[in-house]
């Protein structure tokens, strides 16, 4: 293996995305989570801002704030931070995370760890959302090497069996208990064990 390429919710931060939901029902009951879920998905391929999908929930006043309130409730995941700093020596490093483009600046600089990644593929700049494939191809040119070098970490079933498709090696981290034929970690001490095998 020469390349780790991780998912971003359910991976490196603990949240997984389905707190958004409960969340904005806090300040609105009545709605529907289809309601919620449709500019939220329209921001993750770019095609609203993440300010704009606040105000399409129906939040007003200071947006921003609303935002970082929501995103300041985000934290990361129980060792990524050892995992991410062993790794980096011997691995090439990628991201590949649906979601509005706003978002995923805002999480990486606040948890301080663009330093780490060579291959940063976000949904909301890219206008690709997994699982379609050309987003793991973009990513694995962009790392320069093949995709059977390359070990992908999700907690999506659906995001798994698009990167072994492309080739990839997958593993399930099994922040969701989906169930999984493949390989399933339960922590990054696993994915360490599990990329030793692998050599």
């Amino acid at each position: 293996m020469k390349a780790i390429v991780l998912d971003m919710y359910g991976v490196i931060v603990k949240q997984t995305g389905d707190d958004f939901v409960p969340y904005v029902q806090q300040t609105f009951p009545d709605l529907k989570p289809e309601e919620i879920y449709t500019p939220w998905f329209k921001a993750d391929i770019g095609e609203l801002t993440s300010l704009e999908v606040w105000e399409a929930i129906g939040f007003q006043g200071d947006l921003e704030k609303i935002e970082q309130e929501y995103l300041d409730t985000i934290e990361l995941n129980d060792g990524f931070l050892d995992f991410i700093k062993g790794v980096s020596k011997d691995y090439k490093l990628a991201i590949i995370s649906n979601d509005s483009s706003r978002w995923s600046e805002y999480l990486r600089k606040k948890f301080d760890i663009n330093q780490y990644f060579d291959v940063i593929s976000i949904s909301g700049d890219l206008k690709i959302q997994k699982p379609d494939e050309r987003i793991y191809r973009l990513t694995i040119e962009q790392l320069g090497v093949n995709a059977e070098d390359c070990v992908y970490v999700d907690d999506r079933e659906t995001n798994l069996a698009a990167a072994e498709r492309v080739g990839m090696k997958a593993i399930l981290l099994g922040s969701r208990t989906e169930s999984y034929t493949g390989t399933v970690v339960n922590d990054f001490g696993e994915i360490v064990s599990t990329l030793i095998s692998m050599k």
